[in-house]
């Protein structure tokens, strides 16, 4: 029986082969997630077959529960489109133009390759709710009282070939880009993370003119993520300083995230191209409202650089749902994290790391200097983060040892930094943020409210 919260921050996410990631489970939660759209939104039992549109990243565990989710939602009488290998976010766009009933993507997105997850959208193309993820879970928990008889075969089972409809999401990501501009002449590193924007990538960035030098284009259902790509761009950023390059990109597994290194060889993350985009729209007056979205994990420096240029801030807590429902709830059209994840409303719902990539290039483009130039935009307030895996989630606010302490920074910081403690969505992870004036001073703080931590609850807090 279903007996804790399925869903996390960003889908269900584990590890294949353990609950929840078993095939009958996997039927099941598919099978109801359908029956409940369908119910909601669709002609309902006797209308036309409604269609389901699903892909994957290049995890080697994804064919297998794309054919246990085709299972479920052929028993609640939909048809089933397979995309195969794509990026997230070509999902949210596909689903509403394909007038699917929902759309859904098995990827784990920046974890490590033993991972794997499931994400539904809704047929408007914006991942699903936590409302619909409550009764999704709800109807699971029944489902246990009285459970169906499933094939005991999956792995067979597929979708019907939606391959061509990949060429659908490439023109829509090309229109994204001025027509009065290309990429020619443009040296661009590209570093694909063994993940899904190998299949799309260099095809995108050539087609506008650059010369392409391609990296992490060779997934081989266990790479991914393996020291390249968003969480790992060392790689990328010597690869440009050795070939000369105008700058390089680097996506994570599920394509949704990107981070940028200048000629240098100097990372940009999010926060750096959230500012140098939000200075473009504001200077081109598509900046609605002169606000953006940022997560309380973006840079302190960003925030008080952004206010001396007229532009507010909403502050959200972690996780693209919360930024894209605070974009929705004020009509705004940028917002992200400092991860690399970035919303531009104007284009798509949700965040996709290779439409970052495209306006980010446009803005570079327009402005006719280096993008080292721009990097040099706001001064960033030195941060420490750290990651403690942990065996179980106790709620922070059970823990007064570690609420003093955390006190007990905020007030040496006197207001010039901040403390941010929270546990991952989507790993067994505690994760600390500390910002001030002193490197030294937050490095050590951040050491005390690990150790507190885990004294506190008895974990070894073992560094990730």
């Amino acid at each position: 029986m279903l007996t804790e919260k399925l869903f996390g921050t960003d889908g269900v996410r584990g590890i294949p082969g353990r609950f929840p990631l078993v095939p009958e489970f996997v039927s099941e939660l598919s099978f109801a997630a359908a029956m409940l759209l369908r119910d909601r939104w669709s002609a309902g039992a006797d209308g036309p077959a409604p269609l389901v549109v699903m892909g994957r990243d290049t995890r080697g565990s994804g064919p297998g529960l794309s054919g246990a989710l085709v299972a479920g939602f052929s028993k609640a009488g939909c048809r089933t489109v397979d995309l195969g290998v794509i990026p997230t976010p070509a999902l949210s766009y596909l689903t509403p133009h394909l007038r699917a009933l929902c759309g859904v993507v098995v990827s784990a997105s920046h974890n490590p390759a033993e991972f794997n997850g499931i994400k539904f959208f809704t047929g408007d193309g914006y991942k699903m709710d936590p409302a619909c993820e409550e009764e999704i879970e709800r109807g699971l928990a029944a489902a246990a009282r009285a459970p169906r008889v499933w094939r005991k075969s999956w792995s067979g089972l597929k979708g019907e070939d939606g391959s061509r409809h990949v060429m659908d999401y490439l023109d829509f990501l090309r229109s994204t880009f001025p027509p009065t501009l290309d990429l020619s002449g443009m040296r661009l590193v590209v570093d694909c993370a063994h993940g899904a924007a190998a299949v799309l990538a260099a095809r995108l960035f050539e087609g506008l003119g650059a010369e392409v030098m391609a990296m992490g284009c060779a997934p081989n259902g266990r790479n991914i993520n393996k020291a390249c790509g968003a969480l790992f761009p060392q790689a990328m950023q010597k690869k440009v300083i050795e070939s000369r390059a105008d700058c390089g990109v680097s996506f994570d597994g599920d394509a949704d995230r990107a981070l940028f290194s200048d000629e240098k060889g100097v990372l940009l993350d999010g926060d750096a191209l959230i500012c140098f985009s939000a200075l473009r729209l504001k200077r081109l007056g598509l900046l609605r409202s002169n606000k953006v979205v940022l997560t309380v994990m973006s840079n302190f420096g960003l925030l008080k650089f952004l206010k001396r240029e007229g532009i507010s801030v909403v502050s959200v807590p972690v996780g693209d749902r919360h930024v894209t429902e605070a974009i929705e709830k004020e009509g705004l059209s940028l917002g992200g994290e400092s991860s690399g994840h970035i919303i531009f409303r104007r284009f798509a719902a949700t965040g996709d790391g290779l439409l970052t990539a495209l306006q980010t290039l446009a803005a570079l483009r327009e402005s006719g200097r280096p993008l080292s130039e721009h990097r040099k935009s706001f001064k960033a307030v030195p941060q420490v983060l750290k990651n403690l895996a942990v065996a179980a989630k106790i709620p922070l606010q059970d823990l007064p040892r570690l609420r003093r302490k955390v006190a007990q920074c905020e007030r040496e910081l006197k207001g010039e930094g901040r403390v941010v403690i929270r546990y991952s969505g989507t790993e067994p992870l505690l994760r600390i943020m500390i910002e001030g004036p002193s490197q030294p001073r937050i490095k050590s703080m951040a050491k005390d409210l690990a150790q507190t931590y885990a004294q506190e609850t008895g974990s070894k807090g073992n560094p990730r």
